[in-house]
C-alpha cells in the first residue's frame, strides 16, 4: 500500500504501554519503600498490606478492601464467598478475559456465557435476563476496557431472581455509575463481591501479581480473608477449604505508593482517548469507543472497531501499524465460548454474533499517562492512512 505524505516517526519510541516513563518519576519513593519491605522482613501480612486495603478503602469509597494474590485467584474466592453446589450457574460475558470463565469452571460450577452489547462491549441486561434460569446462582459483571457494564439493569436483574452479582472491575478501578437520582456508584462495589487485579499493565499495577476483593458485607469481609488464608480463622485452625492467596507485602508497599497518582494517571489516559476521538471519530469504517453517559471511562484500554468491508481488515491494519512503529492488540481474538477448554460447554459458532464479530474486528491503540500529543497524532496518522 502507498500512502503519501506520512508523517515523520516520533523521535521517542510508540510502547502499547510504557511503564518505565510512568515508574520514573516515583523511582525514589518506589526505592524507599522496597527498601523498608526488606529491612523490616515481613514478607507475608506485613503491615504495608493491611496499609494497603485501607487507603484503597478510602479511594473506593468504604468498602471492605481483602487483598489477595492475583485477579483470577480474586474472581474464584468472590465465587467460593458465595456457596453454590457444584453445576450451578453463572452468567458471564461472552466476550471477556478467560479468567472471567475459567474461575467459574474450576469450581464446578457452570459458565453461562451471553452476548454483549456492540458498541460498550459489556454485557447486554437483555441476554441476561433471557439466560436466567431456576439453576443460576450468580452474574459476573466484567467492566470491559475501563467503563461500567449497565450495573442499573444487571442490579435489578439480580435482586429480581434472587441471584449475586459480582463485578469483575479488573480493567476500570476508580470508575463510577450514575444510578439515578443523584446516586453514583463506585464500580467493584455495588455488587455482592467486587473484584481487581494488580497485573502490572492494570491501572494500578504492581510489580507482579496481585489481586483485592471489595464488599460491604462486614461478615462476607471476614470469609473472604479465610478463604484467601487457607480457610483458617486462626493459625492452623482451619474452618473452611481455602487456597493460599495472600498479597505479599512488597506488591503493597509499592502499590501503596502508586496509589496516590492514579487519579491523575486516570485524567492523563481521558486526555489521550479524547485526542484518538478527535483524531479518529470521522474515519469510514472505524468506530471510537462508546460511551454509556452513564459512566465515566479510565480507558484500560482504547479500542476501536472496525467494519467487516472484506475480511482481515483489522489485522491488515495492525500489521500495516507495526511496520511503521506503532503497537497494537487484539482484546480477544476468540471468544471463550469457541475455545477448546470450554467445548464441554457445548456451544457453537454463531450464538453470540456480537461478541464473534468483535473478535474479528477489534483493536487496541497505544494508551498510557506518558503518550504525547505527537505520539497519539503519529498514532492516529498511521490509522487512518491504513485504512485510506
Amino acid at each position: 500500500m502507498l500512502v503519501p505524505s506520512l508523517p515523520v516517526a516520533p523521535s521517542a519510541a510508540i510502547q502499547l504501554l510504557d511503564l518505565p516513563a510512568q515508574h520514573a518519576p516515583l523511582q525514589t519513593e518506589l526505592t524507599a519503600a522496597a527498601a523498608a519491605c526488606l529491612h523490616e522482613a515481613a514478607y507475608i501480612q506485613g503491615p504495608a498490606v493491611a496499609q494497603f486495603a485501607q487507603e484503597l478503602s478510602q479511594y473506593l469509597g468504604g468498602p471492605r478492601v481483602v487483598t489477595c494474590a492475583n485477579g483470577t485467584d480474586a474472581l474464584q474466592l468472590a465465587l467460593m464467598s458465595l456457596d453454590l453446589p457444584a453445576g450451578t450457574e453463572v452468567i458471564v460475558p461472552a466476550f471477556t478475559y478467560v479468567a472471567t470463565l475459567e474461575a467459574a469452571a474450576v469450581l464446578g460450577l457452570r459458565p453461562v456465557p451471553v452476548d454483549v452489547l456492540a458498541d460498550t462491549f459489556n454485557l447486554d441486561p437483555a441476554a441476561v435476563a433471557a439466560a436466567l434460569t431456576p439453576r443460576t446462582g450468580a452474574i459476573v459483571a466484567v467492566h470491559l476496557f475501563g467503563q461500567c457494564a449497565d450495573l442499573a439493569a444487571l442490579r435489578q436483574l439480580a435482586d429480581q431472581c434472587a441471584v449475586a452479582l459480582i463485578e469483575d472491575n479488573a480493567q476500570a478501578i476508580g470508575a463510577t455509575f450514575q444510578a439515578g437520582n443523584g446516586v453514583s456508584w463506585v464500580a467493584g462495589t455495588v455488587g455482592e463481591v467486587g473484584t481487581t487485579s494488580f497485573f502490572p499493565s492494570k491501572n494500578l499495577g504492581g510489580f507482579g501479581d496481585g489481586g483485592a476483593l471489595f464488599t460491604r458485607d462486614e461478615n462476607r469481609a471476614a470469609y473472604l480473608r479465610q478463604l484467601a488464608n487457607h480457610g483458617q480463622t486462626r493459625k492452623y485452625y482451619h474452618q473452611h477449604i481455602g487456597l493460599n492467596s495472600r498479597l505479599d507485602t512488597l506488591q503493597a508497599a509499592l502499590l501503596r505508593v502508586k496509589l496516590p497518582h492514579l487519579p491523575a494517571w486516570t485524567a492523563a489516559r481521558q486526555r489521550v482517548a479524547a485526542r484518538y476521538d478527535t483524531l479518529l471519530g470521522s474515519v469510514p469504517g472505524l468506530a471510537v469507543p462508546a460511551r454509556d453517559p452513564r459512566s465515566s471511562h479510565v480507558f484500560h484500554q482504547y479500542t476501536i472497531t472496525l467494519s467487516e468491508q472484506e475480511p482481515g481488515r483489522r489485522d491488515a491494519l495492525q500489521a500495516f501499524l507495526a511496520a511503521r512503529g506503532v503497537p497494537s492488540a487484539v482484546y480477544y481474538p476468540l471468544p471463550n465460548h469457541l475455545q477448546p477448554a470450554y467445548a464441554y460447554l457445548g456451544y457453537r459458532a454463531g450464538q453470540f454474533p456480537v461478541a464473534e464479530r468483535l473478535g474479528r474486528t477489534v483493536l487496541s491503540l497505544p494508551i498510557h499517562p506518558t503518550l504525547t500529543d505527537e505520539q497519539v497524532a503519529y498514532v492516529a496518522a498511521m490509522v487512518r492512512a491504513g485504512l485510506a
